[in-house]
C-alpha cells in the first residue's frame, strides 16, 4: 500500500501522517484500527501458547505462530514482557498510534489483547521469516539469495525507514535496526517490524540505551555519547546493505579478529572487496 494512502489527519506537511499519542485522546476501544483480542482467543490461537508454535523471541518479548479461530488467517502473535510495558491507559494509546501505520514495507499490525496485565501484539504472518535465515542460516538444500532480490531487499527496506522518518508525525527512529527485523513475505518482498515498539517500554531512565549499546552495527555517534537521530537508522541500514553486498553476519567472531567487525573490515579493504566481488 502506498504510504500517501494512510488513514488518520493531516499535519502541515504534505502526505505525512499525523498519528495520535496522547493518551487524552484515547476516549474508547473502538476508535483504535486494531481488532481487541481477548486472551482466550490469544491462546487458543496459539495453542495455548506452546513452544512447538514458538517463532523467536527478544528482549521485549516472544513472538508465536498462531490461527486466528473463526477466519483462519495466520498471525504472528508477540506476548510482551508483561512487567516492562506500559499501564493500559498508555499502551492502547500507542497500539493506536501504531496500528494507524500502513507502508507495503512494514509489517501491519492488525490487532492486540490488554486482558489484565497482558500485552499482546497481533501482526500479519510472514512467511519467509527473517531475513537473516536468508544470509547467514542456509540450509544446504537452499539457494542463496540471487542479486536482484538482495538489492529489492534493500530497496523495500530504504523506502520504509524513510516513510518512518518523514512520513509519520511524529516520526518514529527504528533504532535497531538489524537484518534480525527485515521480514520476507511469500514473495521474498521486504517488511519491517517491530518499529516503534520501545514506545511501549516503562520509560526507567537509560534502560532503552543500555539495551541498544550491545547491538551490533548501531552509528559512532551513539555509542560515542548516546545521540539517536535518523542518521543513526540510516548507518545500521547501510551495515545491513553490506551484509546484502558480501553476504557476512555484521559480526562473525569465528573470523579472523581484523576481519570480525563487517563495518571496520570494509573500512579498512573496501576497494579491495568490491573490486573482488564484481
Amino acid at each position: 500500500m502506498d504510504s500517501s494512502s494512510v488513514p488518520g489527519s493531516q499535519s502541515n506537511k504534505p502526505n505525512q501522517t499525523n498519528v495520535a499519542t496522547d493518551t487524552n485522546e484515547i476516549t474508547e476501544v473502538e476508535d483504535n484500527p486494531a481488532r481487541n483480542y481477548n486472551f482466550r482467543e490469544m491462546a487458543m490461537a496459539t495453542k495455548n501458547f506452546r513452544r512447538e508454535c514458538l517463532l523467536g523471541e527478544s528482549r521485549i518479548g516472544k513472538v508465536y505462530k498462531g490461527t486466528l479461530h473463526g477466519t483462519g488467517q495466520v498471525v504472528a502473535v508477540k506476548q510482551l514482557d508483561r512487567h516492562g510495558t506500559k499501564a493500559n491507559k498508555e499502551f492502547l494509546a500507542e497500539v493506536m498510534m501504531l496500528s494507524r501505520i500502513r507502508h507495503r514495507n512494514l509489517v501491519q499490525l492488525i490487532g492486540y489483547c490488554a486482558d489484565g496485565d497482558q500485552r499482546i501484539l497481533v501482526y500479519e504472518y510472514m512467511e519467509k521469516g527473517s531475513l537473516i535465515n536468508h544470509l547467514h542460516e542456509i540450509p544446504p538444500e537452499r539457494k542463496p539469495l540471487d542479486w536482484i532480490t538482495r538489492m529489492k531487499i534493500a530497496s523495500g527496506a530504504a523506502e520504509a525507514l524513510e516513510y518512518l522518518h518523514e512520513k509519520t508525525n511524529p516520526p518514529i527512529l527504528y533504532r535497531t535496526f538489524t537484518s534480525t527485523n527485515i521480514l520476507l513475505d511469500g514473495n521474498l518482498e521486504p517488511k519491517l517490524t517491530d518499529y516503534g515498539l520501545v514506545r511501549l517500554e516503562i520509560d526507567a531512565g537509560n534502560t532503552v540505551q543500555q539495551h541498544m549499546v550491545s547491538t551490533v552495527g548501531c552509528a559512532p555517534e551513539y555509542e560515542h555519547n548516546g545521540e539517536l537521530t535518523p542518521k543513526s537508522d540510516v548507518y545500521s541500514f547501510g551495515v545491513v546493505l553490506l551484509e546484502l553486498i558480501t553476504g557476512r553476519k555484521a559480526l562473525d567472531t569465528t573470523l579472523p579478529v581484523d576481519e570480525q567487525n563487517l563495518t571496520k573490515w570494509v573500512m579498512l579493504n573496501g576497494l579491495f572487496i568490491f573490486l573482488k566481488l564484481s
